[in-house]
């Protein structure tokens, strides 16, 4: 579903072409996208999360537009490091705990603008980086984020994070990118399968 808005000001369709074109790197927050929000304990501590392979795609679908993509997360652990090197992101922020401050170092560091980056994220702890990134690019939400975040994000999912929420916002990138393409180029569901990495 697109929203369309930027902070109440109606975007058209061809104003989201225009930015999809110019995006060069999309930042996701890792738990709430690229998980489900669920972690499994051992009495070591943290176990696993879930990964969606289907998201992984979307990486790769990504990539193949000349467009990178990055994490930036408040945590930093095992599992989300091994993702994110199995993903080959040379663009990963962890440990960060105000993203909207961490977006200059984001900038400066790639050489980019806001308006060259989407961003993907699903709590109230990326509501100062989606409004940051939303004046001049592009943002979304999975179907389960919060109520705050979905009212003003530009792309509302039809599903919850970890289950290829991230796949399906790179689609609607894609596909805004090149309206001439049609649907049938991806993948079906039925190839696609879910990971756990511990």
């Amino acid at each position: 579903m697109v929203t369309a808005h930027v902070f109440g000001q109606a975007l058209t369709a061809a104003e989201l072409q225009r930015r999809a074109k110019n995006v060069v790197l999309v930042l996701t927050d890792n738990d709430g996208v690229l998980t489900d929000n669920g972690v499994y304990y051992s009495a070591e501590g943290e176990a696993m999360k879930r990964y969606s392979i289907r998201d992984g795609m979307g990486v790769s679908r990504l990539r193949q537009e000349g467009i990178e993509t990055g994490i930036i997360s408040g945590e930093g652990s095992m599992s989300l490091l091994r993702r994110s090197e199995k993903l080959l992101l040379s663009v990963c922020y962890f440990g960060v705990a105000d993203k909207e401050s961490e977006l200059s170092k984001i900038l400066m560091d790639t050489h980019l603008s806001t308006g060259q980056i989407a961003y993907i994220g699903d709590d109230v702890n990326d509501i100062g980086i989606i409004r940051a990134i939303g004046t001049h690019g592009l943002t979304g939400a999975p179907a389960d984020a919060m109520p705050a975040v979905k009212e003003i994000v530009h792309f509302v999912g039809q599903v919850p994070g970890g289950h290829g929420a991230f796949r399906e916002f790179a689609e609607w990138l894609i596909a805004l990118r090149n309206p001439q393409q049609d649907e049938t180029t991806s993948i079906p569901s039925t190839l696609i399968h879910d990971e756990v990495t511990s």
